[in-house]
């Protein structure tokens, strides 16, 4: 297990950019959707787009400087549930060669914080059905599987 103490967590900067394309890459789903090598115009302008957005917090974890771990945070505005701010929680990710050491947990306990400070009254988030793994990783940390998600691509 990985000392906690050693963990830190910041707000991703665009020196991060390609460090954050390898860890989207290193999983089965992400290796056939990211490109990695060069960070392309497409991922430049999306980093910006979310960088200057203030309902979007992309979050890393970094162990000795190094940036081991990764979600984006998005807080929605909602009228329902009494105009409910709401977290949503996309692109987790933690380095495969870490996985298993408790780093998914302290990442998904430090955007719940982020979350309660910002004044969101739920924490949601989607998972791929084939990712049974985190499924169970989610469940484990008080998540439940309330809802059935649905998605259109339409580019």
């Amino acid at each position: 297990m990985i000392n906690k103490t050693k963990l830190s967590a910041r707000r991703a900067i665009k020196s991060d950019l390609s460090r954050l394309l390898e860890l989207l890459a290193d999983d089965t789903l992400g290796k056939s959707r990211e490109v990695v090598g060069s960070v392309d115009d497409c991922y430049v302008e999306a980093f910006e787009l979310i960088e200057n957005d203030i309902n979007q917090y992309l979050l890393v974890g970094e162990l000795n400087g190094n940036v081991i771990a990764m979600l984006q945070l998005t807080f929605i505005p909602g009228l329902s549930r009494r105009g409910a701010l709401r977290a949503n929680i996309e692109a987790v990710r933690v380095d495969s060669s870490l996985r298993g050491q408790g780093i998914g947990n302290w990442l998904i306990g430090q955007a719940v914080y982020l979350a309660r400070e910002r004044g969101c009254s739920v924490v949601q988030l989607t998972s791929d059905k084939s990712r049974t793994e985190a499924h169970r990783f989610y469940a484990r940390l008080g998540f439940s599987a309330t809802h059935e998600g649905f998605k259109l691509i339409v580019r």
